[in-house]
């Protein structure tokens, strides 16, 4: 592993559930020795990207990842525009929505709009979800590339569940049913007890770069149910997707008519 592979990884250790380590700790995590472990961490700290405690003496991540969050958003503000649209989900559905951006090889969480009912589906902020295994996965796959749908066919599959999608058969069919439908259905195939339903955010070339899913407790939720929160999520993310790509939205082509 190269030494900003190594970097990478060490960040990846920090998460929503994890916001902090030691330095044991993450040497441990990564199988690095303490030396090479400290050395990164120093690195990373002179540039910000992690910094320390000075109490604890544990790590964290720093402020230089928000600085370069912002010039990306500037540039291509994905978050910016997805937000109030996913919001309004929200208040729409009273489920959880969450918004989620594919980047070199993963599909991570990027917002979160947590539903306001006690019994909810949480979802953490930063969560790399499993493309087979999530509905969001499965709906970016049926838009995705040729090479990283292949990749994903080819790869491993870890069951989460007794009920996740592990065979390459099953996820050419679920990602040709989400293609033919519009968005995919997921029934406890990450998290027992949790239905989901995604629709992929789409590039102007026509593929995607990200998801919108609503989870719901699978006892909230029966087929009458998901079939409306499915058109829900096409029909947001495709006017996410046309405001993006600078496109008049199907709620402007209704004004405009």
């Amino acid at each position: 592993m190269s030494t900003v592979g190594k970097a990478l990884f060490l960040l990846e250790q920090f998460s929503a559930a994890e916001p902090e380590h030691g330095l044991s700790e993450l040497a441990r995590r990564a199988s690095f020795d303490k030396a090479t472990t400290r050395r990164l961490l120093v690195s990373l700290a002179e540039h910000g990207i992690v910094e320390q405690d000075i109490e604890s003496r544990r790590y964290r991540l720093g402020p230089g990842l928000s600085r370069l969050a912002r010039v990306r958003e500037s540039h291509f503000p994905f978050q910016q525009v997805c937000i109030p649209y996913v919001r309004e989900l929200a208040q729409e559905t009273g489920e959880t929505i969450h918004l989620s951006e594919y980047s070199s090889g993963s599909l991570m969480t990027v917002h979160v709009e947590l539903s306001t009912r006690a019994n909810r589906v949480n979802v953490d902020l930063g969560q790399i979800l499993p493309l087979h295994g999530t509905a969001s996965g499965i709906a970016f796959l049926s838009r995705a590339r040729a090479d990283i749908l292949k990749a994903c066919l080819e790869g491993p599959m870890e069951a989460y569940t007794p009920f996740t999608v592990t065979s390459r058969t099953q996820l050419e069919e679920a990602a040709n049913q989400a293609r033919s439908r519009g968005y995919s259905r997921s029934d406890q195939g990450f998290e027992e007890g949790v239905s989901s339903v995604a629709a992929p955010i789409l590039n102007a070339d026509g593929f995607a770069i990200g998801t919108l899913a609503i989870a719901s407790p699978l006892s909230r939720v029966d087929t009458d149910t998901c079939e409306r929160h499915g058109q829900m999520a096409m029909r947001v993310a495709a006017d996410i997707s046309s405001r993006l790509n600078g496109e008049p939205t199907a709620l402007q082509n209704e004004r405009a008519s």
